[in-house]
């Protein structure tokens, strides 16, 4: 089954991608290499899902976020290579917004790490790091990059 079929099956959608705000691209492709630029987790309506984990988010609503900003890579993704059964997951850096003793960033980023595999199957699996930050662009509460490979 091809990841298309995966995401229909999951009933997920990939969302249109956002118009970049400031002086970037969605991705630069180097040979076979797809570099994604950071995203936050956006609401329908285009505002970002903000606040601190571990104070005003959970952790579980956090992996939620997780898990709508790796929708948008692999929209990115898809866009870059033409279809996702062209992608393969390199390589991803979680950024959360989280509280100075906050140590779960992990499974929050599982959310991203979980669709991509759950979509992508063993092209999924990635090299990782997972990360606090004080802070994050627009007070989203999580940025997520990532580095794919387009494969045939």
């Amino acid at each position: 089954m091809g990841a298309e079929a995966r995401l229909k099956e999951l009933g997920l959608e990939l969302p249109t991608l956002a118009t970049p705000v400031a002086n970037y691209v969605p991705f630069k492709v180097d040979g076979r290499v797809i570099y994604l630029s950071g995203q936050g987790p956006r609401k329908p309506d285009g505002s970002y899902h903000t606040g601190k984990v571990g104070r005003d988010v959970s952790v579980e609503e956090a992996y939620q976020h997780a898990r709508i900003i790796g929708l948008g890579l692999l929209a990115a993704a898809q866009m870059a290579a033409g279809s996702l059964d062209r992608v393969e997951v390199l390589k991803v850096l979680g950024m959360v917004n989280a509280m100075p003793d906050f140590g779960d960033q992990p499974n929050v980023i599982n959310g991203c790490s979980d669709l991509f595999v759950a979509v992508l199957g063993e092209r999924g699996r990635h090299a990782r790091s997972a990360v606090g930050m004080g802070s994050l662009p627009n007070g989203m509460s999580v940025e997520i990059e990532a580095v794919m490979r387009i494969v045939d």
